[in-house]
């Protein structure tokens, strides 16, 4: 335990002086506002529709500007450009590792294999977890902020409903993150990890779901994809009609364990295979 607490703050040391990190980060946190927030408030401020916000009524748009709905804006967006961030922090956080040879010198002149893999994917975790708290964080000053200037009284929302949020939020992007850190330990480095994470994220997921209404075979495969057990565990937290990404294909809880037991089986093969892996 003490030889994975000290790879665990060795790790964090180099991720939080690696500018790659931040602006990884900060693509999220500028996506999520302005998606989240941005687009909403100005067409809810000047009376004009964008592709975000075509059909919405104005009092609906400021209604999911408020504090109240903080829970459904935290998450809706983690499915998709969220999940992609989460899988390209992941895939450079391994990646690197063997592009610079850190993980040969680690793992030959450290305190162990299963130790120094352990570090860092606990590294990872605890990033993840910033992110979300940071956001939720972001989020509920700029609600607050919002209700104030438009001089309407604050209501919080309630103890369950930012649990489950947080919680799935938690979840979705640990999930993705570990997908692209997986990739990376497989293909041995950042670039195609990135690039084949993105791909499958962005594309061959909706193409496979496309497919499916076609083939019986493919639309069985498509209820355990990732991408699918993230958008449907949204889904089911939050009230996001057309969002890209949420979805309504599996039942929530359904959706929760797929999602946790890609968690569980992605650190066990991640273990796995760095156990055994020949470093020359």
């Amino acid at each position: 335990m003490t030889a994975i607490l000290d790879s665990t703050r060795a790790e964090l040391l180099r991720l939080r002086r690696w500018p790659a990190v931040w602006i990884t980060i900060g693509a999220w946190t500028a996506l999520a506002l302005t998606f989240g927030y941005v687009f909403d408030y100005v067409s809810y401020a000047t009376g004009t529709e964008s592709f975000a916000t075509a059909g919405a009524a104005r009092d609906a748009l400021l209604t999911g500007l408020l504090p109240q709905a903080v829970p459904d804006v935290l998450v809706q967006g983690m499915p998709l450009f969220g999940g992609a961030l989460a899988m390209v922090l992941g895939a450079l956080v391994a990646g690197n590792g063997f592009a610079w040879g850190t993980w040969k010198t680690a793992l030959t002149q450290g305190p162990g294999r299963l130790a120094t893999v352990g570090g860092s994917l606990t590294a990872l975790t605890i990033f993840v977890v910033v992110i979300v708290a940071a956001t939720l964080t972001l989020f509920t000053a700029v609600s607050t902020g919002i209700a104030l200037a438009e001089g309407e009284s604050i209501t919080w929302p309630t103890a369950t409903d930012l649990a489950r949020a947080t919680g799935g939020g938690l979840l979705v992007l640990q999930m993705w993150a570990l997908l692209g850190y997986t990739i990376a330990i497989l293909a041995r480095g950042p670039a195609l990890a990135v690039g084949l994470g993105l791909v499958w994220a962005l594309v061959v997921e909706n193409l496979l779901r496309g497919v499916g209404s076609l083939l019986g075979a493919v639309e069985q495969l498509t209820l355990f994809l990732p991408g699918t057990a993230a958008g449907s565990l949204v889904g089911s937290l939050v009230d996001a009609g057309g969002t890209p990404g949420v979805l309504d294909v599996v039942p929530g809880d359904r959706a929760a364990l797929t999602v946790a037991a890609y968690v569980v089986g992605l650190t066990a093969l991640v273990l796995t295979v760095m156990r055994r892996r020949d470093l020359a």
